[in-house]
């Protein structure tokens, strides 16, 4: 789940988004927009290096879509526009407000396995929040969660949860080989146990922004394009991938 909000500051300064940023027409609905990266992440967590086809791999079991309601006030706030422009009128209901069908949320199977993807679009985030991301895992013996809430004062959280019935020392003895192992690439992570549940902490010099991550991808990317090929997963996953957010988006569109 990830929770974005239209208006908000970046290094101290408000956003200013165009006015097609809220045409679903030119921008794409929430269903196949922000959720693109949300279906990566789940066929690069559970999945990795994983050849996906979207046809017989994915089956899509049910989606949703719902609007963000923007008065005019909010729209001129985060625009700087006074009207709205022609395009856009037909978003503009009764009351006067704004219908952007930026929210959705999609069930479905991946190689057999329930996945559940949703995306989230406020106008504004509460005092000293910001957007956030919510993840889990859930295994036999445990559950791997990500958690950015109020909790958290917005900041990523990963935890082990157990299961019911797991055996309490095996997880334990499972978990710290996890991390030990993990350590090798990424040194410094640690664990600590609270009331039976695993926390993993982080060092602050992982907890990279969106900008580092753009560098990174790239140079992925340019290694391919040394090397002259992709990686044989990389073509096949994209087009499952948007195979999986079009499918939802014309099934909730279609259901009443």
């Amino acid at each position: 789940e990830s929770v974005h909000h239209f208006y908000k500051t970046v290094a101290g300064i408000p956003i200013v988004r165009p006015a097609w940023y809220f045409d679903v027409k030119q921008q794409g609905e929430g269903l196949v927009d922000v959720t693109t990266h949300l279906v990566d992440l789940i066929q690069w967590g559970c999945f990795p290096g994983q050849v996906i086809q979207f046809q017989p791999d994915i089956e899509m079991l049910k989606a949703r879509r719902w609007p963000t309601l923007l008065t005019q006030r909010q729209f001129e706030k985060v625009t700087g526009l006074k009207e709205v422009p022609e395009y856009l009128q037909s978003c503009v209901n009764a009351a006067g407000m704004l219908d952007i069908f930026s929210n959705g949320e999609m069930v479905y199977t991946i190689k057999g396995i329930h996945a559940k993807v949703s995306v989230v679009w406020n106008f504004e985030a509460p005092p000293g929040g910001g957007d956030t991301h919510f993840s889990i895992m859930k295994g036999t013996r445990a559950s791997i969660i990500i958690r950015q809430g109020k909790e958290q004062n917005y900041k990523t959280e990963l935890v082990v949860e157990p299961s019911p019935r797991a055996d309490a020392n095996a997880l334990a003895a499972a978990v710290a080989k996890a991390v030990l192992r993990l350590c090798n690439t990424y040194p410094g992570l640690a664990l600590e146990e609270k009331n039976g549940i695993w926390h993993v902490l982080i060092p602050e010099a992982y907890r990279t922004g969106h900008e580092t991550h753009f560098s990174q991808v790239t140079e992925l990317f340019l290694a391919s394009l040394v090397e002259g090929k992709l990686p044989e997963w990389e073509t096949p996953n994209m087009i499952a991938k948007y195979y999986t957010t079009t499918t939802a988006l014309n099934l909730a569109e279609n259901s009443p």
